[in-house]
């Protein structure tokens, strides 16, 4: 199968029009379609559906396009090994990460490692653990700072965080040292949506707990949970994190969770890539 080929049918799967695919590609309108005609012939099976102008991916397409993402990742990937082969202080890391660690960890990482290599730059996705995952899993990113431990994946924990409860500051446990989820069962929960790891470990806790919470609003990031808890409108599970006015926190009993870096194990990583996994690892605190 032609590299070359796959990387024309995620453009115009992206694009959805053979003109403007052609166009952004600087090749022929004819040609273009003749080479997915040839990958359709070759795979056995249609990848677009016609409406209109509009070309979309069918059920087949879809399947495809995640064969190719990984498909061409591989080929980058090689080819900045290549590249950066003969010096690991030149090249590019791509690095994906929860919102929730970019305010410190993070960037706490990424001043020291380039104050030691500044001509090595970094490409930054931040997002929901399943975003996260799923970049480094189709080769967007080459590494992610996440939890939970993604199945799939290698991984090294760096560091334990206690869960906090946050509630308003009139609440009956603020001020309290230690909270337990059975304690607050009766209280409208605000909490992440399903997507991000803070949600399972939510779930979890409320399974554990024997609590079916009555869930009061699902959020994207950890300040906008303290925000609508400062609000009234209910308690949170949060990691630590800055403080909100109108907002107590205290550590909910026997709740962590663990940050770890993760990884494709057998993919080729650059040696810019390499050297900066090495370096947060050896900067971990599990």
């Amino acid at each position: 199968m032609d590299v070359g080929t796959v990387r024309w049918f995620l453009t115009l799967a992206a694009v959805g029009n053979v003109t403007r695919a052609a166009q952004e590609l600087r090749i022929s309108q004819p040609g273009l379609s003749r080479a997915i005609a040839r990958l359709e012939r070759e795979l056995r099976a249609p990848l677009f559906d016609r409406e209109g102008r509009t070309l979309r991916l069918n059920h087949y397409g879809e399947i495809f396009r995640e064969h190719a993402e990984r498909l061409v990742a591989a080929e980058d990937a090689a080819h900045r090994a290549l590249a950066q082969a003969a010096d690991p202080d030149h090249g590019e890391v791509g690095l994906a990460f929860l919102h929730t660690q970019g305010t410190a960890l993070v960037p706490e990482l990424l001043r020291s490692y380039r104050s030691a290599h500044p001509r090595v730059g970094f490409r930054l996705i931040q997002g929901s653990s399943e975003r996260v995952e799923e970049a480094v899993a189709r080769g967007h990113a080459d590494m992610a700072i996440t939890s939970p431990r993604p199945e799939g994946l290698a991984w090294h924990p760096l560091t334990t965080e206690r869960l906090r409860l946050a509630v308003p500051t009139g609440h009956r446990t603020a001020g309290r040292a230690e909270v337990t989820i059975a304690e607050v069962a009766a209280e409208p929960f605000i909490v992440m949506r399903h997507g991000y790891g803070l949600r399972s470990i939510t779930e979890d806790l409320f399974r554990a707990a024997g609590v079916r919470p009555e869930i009061a609003f699902e959020g994207e990031e950890a300040a906008t949970l303290r925000g609508l808890v400062g609000a009234g409108l209910g308690v949170a599970v949060v990691p630590p994190g800055e403080p909100v006015p109108g907002v107590a926190e205290t550590a909910i009993a026997n709740a962590q969770r663990t940050i770890g870096l993760a990884w494709v194990a057998d993919r080729t990583r650059p040696p810019a890539v390499e050297e900066f996994r090495h370096f947060v690892i050896a900067r971990s605190r599990p």
